[in-house]
Formats: structure tokens, C-alpha cells, sequence
């Protein structure tokens, strides 16, 4: 093979490692990508950080506002604290203290007139129970179980703490104001009045900029800027003789569900758009909306009749429902700390329920002082309280 002929060979080699490099439109693997291409990988969508009221700490995770919630993931500040379930009996005047290994109560404190929620504070070292019709809030250290010098607070139905823990946040109910205090003092700093009756329960967006709050005896709901301390929308709910209850924000904060006791079932809301909501009834006497650890359920009690239904946010829809074996009136509470007990208390029965969150079974039915309303399981876990009887973040 001479020298002239050899080249001619190697030329024609290199055109058609050429040919085959480019490829042609009817040669495709079972992809549909030609041969000898790399199809084009997509760089991983990062999520944007929310950017969140100021002075609020960093979400964890924009697709959880629960993230930090996990079976007994305790803040440093809470894991010494022994587990209690702290219950205000409205028409006792006292709160039971339940030791939950022993479904026992250990202790009752004597409180002031009409308690109706133990709240912890923002930065989780206090309890404050909220004597509605006392007109004073009772702190209550939760490490030594001690209550402490009742603070003067008018109207104290409910109490909530800003995203950012600049300012706790008085629903008081009769008064038809939402007033903003110091967290610590509760000197009041700013009053903003409202038009709607009976201001209750609420929860904060995800990024704390804003959060919603039911109005239970004219049944409607507002919507208040968190840096402003401002009701910027309010509407009527659709429902004739709606009595709108608890309220809680989906963990992928898109959605707000309230209880409403009235319309049996839960009104579910865009938040950012504050259109009007749509129901998805549940039960009678629709009450207490509680997350589970892993963000998937949420626990609705039915007041009305001694039921509990489970809410999957994954398949937007009710999958089961649980039934007190010798019925009752499940109210407010909270989830254990590893996530395995709901505790609600009796609202007409004086009493409180555990119940197994993986089954529904009743684990313990414990007495305990007349009008038993929105007890509070402690510790849980979070990094901060928004309040009510334990809104964690």
C-alpha cells in the first residue's frame, strides 16, 4: 500500500467518525435523542430564600413552615423542662397539670377568672395563661411548674407573638381589639380596633408578614400586616351563622384552613389573595386544627360530636376519621413532643383525651376541673412560639 493511498484510507476514516458523531434526524435512541448527542441536564432549581418580616428568624425550609417541628427536636432552651400537659379549666378558675406518662394530675394551680389558654411565649421560657374575664395573664415557669404575679391585661382571650418576638399580640374578644404589647412586660404599645366581633384564633404566613384571624361571633375574618400592626382586609364568610375557630397555615404556607363550629368543617383560604375561602366539612362542631411531626396530617377535632378527622395536605382530602369510644366534646390541644399523642381537653365533659396518632385509639380519659379549654402540651419542639397553645416554627 503505497504512501498516496494510505492517506486517502485515513482521510475517509475521519469523515466518517465525523458523520457518526453528528448523527442524523432518523437515527435516535428510544429517548428520541440522536445518537451520539448528550441531551442537555437541567441545573437543579434552588429554592430562593423567603425573605422573612425583619428580625424574624431564617425559614428553615420554603416548602415546610413546620421544619422545625420534628419528633423531639427540642431547643436547647426547653430539653431540661419536664413534659406536662397544662389544662385552664374555664369555669374552675384553676389549671390541672397532667404528668402524660401517668395520665395523672399532679398538680392544680389556682389561677384567675376564666382561664382559656396556655400559651408559650415566643422565646419559650413562660406559659402564660390567659384569665380572660380576670383581666390578667398568669405566668407559669415551665421548668419548675411555679406560677408567678399576674400581670394586668384587659380581655385576654387569646395571646399570640410576632414571627420576629417583637410584640406579643392580646385577641381580646369583647373589646374588638387586637392589641400589641411588650413580650416580656406586656405594656401595651400600639391598640388596632377592629370592626368584626369576637377576634380569636390566627396564624402567620410564612414569611411572618402577615396573618389571618378569625372573628367567632360575626363570623368573618382579617387579614393584618405584621410591620404595620394593621387589619388591611377583612371579608364575611359565606356561610349564614358562621362561628369561624382555630386557624392554621399548610406547611407549604399557601393555604389557610379554619375551624369553623357552625359550618362543620374547615374553610381553606389563599392567604396572599384573601378571595373567599370554600369548605370541606369534617365533622359537627368543627374546632381545633393540630399538625402532625412530619407536616403530612392534620388532627381536626369535632366538638360536636366526639370526633377527631385526619386531613392529608399531600392528597389534599380527609382519609379517616376517629370516634371517642363514649363520645365527647374534643376541643383544643397539641401533639407529644415525638409526635405519637394528641391531647384535646373535654370542653362540656371535664375531662381531657390522649389519643394515639397512628391509630385514633383513646389511650387515657383523665377528670379534671369544670370547662377544661386550650391546654398546652410542653415542651414541644421549635425554635420559637407563636403562641396560642403552641404554634411552633
Amino acid at each position: 500500500m503505497n504512501h498516496t493511498y494510505r492517506t486517502l484510507l485515513a482521510g475517509l476514516a475521519l469523515l466518517a467518525l465525523a458523520a457518526c458523531g453528528t448523527g442524523s434526524p432518523k437515527s435516535e435512541d428510544h429517548t428520541g435523542t440522536p445518537h451520539g448527542t448528550q441531551a442537555a441536564v437541567p441545573a437543579p432549581v434552588k429554592d430562593e430564600p423567603v425573605k422573612g418580616l425583619p428580625g424574624m428568624p431564617p425559614v428553615l425550609d420554603p416548602k415546610d413552615v413546620y421544619a422545625a417541628d420534628r419528633p423531639n427536636r427540642l431547643s436547647p432552651v426547653v430539653k431540661d423542662f419536664p413534659s406536662r400537659v397544662y389544662v385552664p379549666n374555664s369555669e374552675s378558675d384553676t389549671v390541672s397539670v397532667i404528668d402524660p406518662k401517668t395520665y395523672e394530675v399532679i398538680e392544680t394551680i389556682p389561677v384567675g377568672r376564666q382561664p382559656q389558654h396556655v400559651v408559650p411565649s415566643w422565646d419559650l421560657k413562660t406559659l402564660w395563661v390567659n384569665n380572660n374575664r380576670g383581666h390578667t395573664l398568669t405566668p407559669i415557669d415551665p421548668r419548675t411548674g411555679k406560677a408567678g404575679e399576674e400581670v394586668e391585661v384587659h380581655d385576654p382571650y387569646n395571646l399570640y407573638f410576632t414571627p420576629n418576638g417583637k410584640y406579643a399580640v392580646v385577641m381580646a374578644s369583647l373589646d374588638r381589639e387586637l392589641v400589641f404589647r411588650d413580650p416580656h412586660t406586656m405594656k401595651r404599645i400600639r391598640t388596632e380596633p377592629v370592626t368584626c366581633y369576637g377576634v380569636n384564633h390566627a396564624d402567620f404566613s410564612l414569611d411572618g408578614r402577615y396573618f389571618i384571624v378569625s372573628c367567632e361571633f360575626s363570623g368573618e375574618l382579617l387579614k393584618v400586616d405584621t410591620e404595620r400592626m394593621k387589619v388591611v382586609a377583612q371579608q364575611k364568610l359565606p356561610f349564614d351563622g358562621a362561628m369561624p375557630q382555630d386557624v392554621k397555615v399548610s406547611p407549604d404556607g399557601k393555604r389557610f384552613y379554619i375551624a369553623d363550629m357552625m359550618a362543620d368543617g374547615m374553610w381553606v383560604l389563599d392567604g396572599d389573595k384573601f378571595d373567599t375561602p370554600r369548605l370541606l366539612p369534617t365533622g359537627k362542631g368543627t374546632h381545633g386544627l393540630y399538625v402532625s411531626r412530619d407536616s403530612r396530617e392534620m388532627y381536626v377535632s369535632n366538638r360536636g360530636e366526639g370526633t377527631v378527622s385526619v386531613f392529608d395536605f399531600t392528597r389534599n382530602r380527609l382519609t379517616r376519621k376517629w370516634h371517642l369510644p363514649e363520645g365527647g366534646s374534643p376541643d383544643m390541644g397539641g401533639v407529644s413532643a415525638d409526635g405519637k399523642v394528641l391531647w384535646l381537653s373535654g370542653r362540656y365533659d371535664s375531662e381531657v383525651y390522649a389519643i394515639d396518632t397512628r391509630t385514633g385509639a383513646e389511650l387515657a380519659r383523665i377528670q379534671v376541673g369544670e370547662g377544661p379549654h386550650g391546654l398546652a402540651v410542653y415542651p414541644q419542639p421549635g425554635r420559637y412560639s407563636l403562641g396560642h397553645t403552641g404554634i411552633f416554627r
